[in-house]
């Protein structure tokens, strides 16, 4: 166990962040058939991601599946965004809380005030973020290394209320899968499978699939 004084959670931190897998910057968007399978229906239809991230979904009628595939491109897409540590945190300090088997814990300070992270083998393992209200945790199991980046694989996620602190959605269970598009190493998502307890506590399982995939020039 390192000396507790010794460890400079900013400088770790930092280094985590800049592990994560990112797009170029000059990502024009890509598209490719999509597949929603939820209690024995399954729902097919076609997808474009523009470079702006805006998901365009053809050939289903359903509203709410159209919003639910959107919802999961359009947040895979934003989390590749690269963005500059020093432009996200710089107004931000870390603080340690931990030094466990499972990482290095540390609190946020700053403008941030509140946030927590957690740091292993240079990956962030664990997310406790304030975002429009509302306090997101999560726990990610396995990362996929792409060679240029950590991507998060399987991980759970769940709402927590800022007043209460007691979790007010229900727990969701995420696997993903990647696909590398070969050009320039662009790592698309393939499958998602988030599994959850309905109201009568019987597991549930939302998939999508996204087949045919290809850049847009």
């Amino acid at each position: 166990m390192d000396n507790l004084k010794e460890i400079n959670c900013k400088e770790i931190f930092k280094k985590a962040y800049e592990n994560r897998y990112t797009w170029k910057n000059d990502f024009h968007g890509y598209q490719g058939k999509c597949i929603f399978l939820t209690n024995n229906n399954i729902h097919k239809g076609d997808f474009v991601l523009g470079k702006d991230f805006k998901p365009n979904i053809q050939n289903i009628e359903d509203e709410k599946v159209v919003k639910s595939i959107a919802s999961q491109l359009f947040e895979v897409c934003i989390h590749r965004v690269k963005r500059e540590f020093e432009s996200v945190h710089s107004e931000n300090n870390f603080n340690l809380l931990k030094n466990s088997e499972s990482g290095i814990e540390m609190s946020v300070s700053g403008k941030n005030q509140g946030d927590k992270y957690r740091v292993k083998n240079n990956c962030i393992n664990m997310v406790y973020r304030k975002i429009h209200g509302t306090i997101i945790e999560i726990f990610v199991e396995e990362f996929l290394d792409t060679g240029t980046g950590s991507l998060s694989k399987k991980y759970s996620s769940q709402q927590i209320d800022p007043d209460t602190l007691e979790t007010n959605s229900q727990k969701l269970e995420y696997e993903d899968e990647f696909l590398n598009m070969g050009k320039d190493d662009y790592w698309i998502l393939n499958s998602r499978t988030i599994k959850y307890l309905n109201q009568n506590q019987e597991e549930e399982t939302q998939k999508f699939v996204f087949e045919d995939l290809c850049l847009l020039n």
